[in-house]
């Protein structure tokens, strides 16, 4: 059996992390197209994505933000509920208290919506799995600096 063989300049157009489309878990294989033959003809067909793409990565992000970033408000009670859904137990109470602050600021209301359409996203189909927890990390880290807490709205 002949080695599968690519030529020099097609191998570095394939350079990358080539991954399969996620099954019913969310996993997805690895794909090797340089050594593999079955993969090389999977990213022919399309079937394969590169995670390292520069000119899909725009559009993915751009994609995720108008996901996580549409404005949406909630009452406090159904906040609570969800911090005690997403959360442990002993960060609730600094994780609710830190999104109520972020929804009374202008600067952090951004990661207030993030992570209610998050969390509802992640209830919904699974994904968008720690984009709550990164969402209140970030706000209190904006929430601590001086210049935020005086602008508040």
């Amino acid at each position: 059996m002949k080695k599968f063989r690519l030529p020099r300049k097609i191998k570095k157009k394939l350079s990358g992390l080539w991954l399969y489309p996620k099954d019913e878990k969310g996993n997805s294989l690895m794909a090797h197209p340089k050594t593999s033959q079955e993969d090389y003809t999977a990213v022919k067909q399309g079937l394969v994505h590169n995670i390292l793409d520069r000119k899909n990565s725009r559009k993915r992000s751009i994609e995720f933000h108008q996901k996580i970033d549409v404005e949406i408000s909630i009452s406090d009670e159904l906040l609570k509920k969800y911090v005690d859904d997403y959360f442990r137990e002993d960060v609730r109470i600094a994780s609710y208290q830190t999104l109520i602050n972020a929804k009374n600021n202008l600067h952090t209301i951004k990661y207030y919506f993030n992570f209610i359409n998050a969390y509802q996203l992640n209830k919904k189909d699974g994904s968008y799995s720690n984009i709550p927890a990164l969402a209140v990390e970030q706000a209190q880290k904006l929430l601590k600096k001086k210049y935020i807490r005086k602008n508040n709205k």
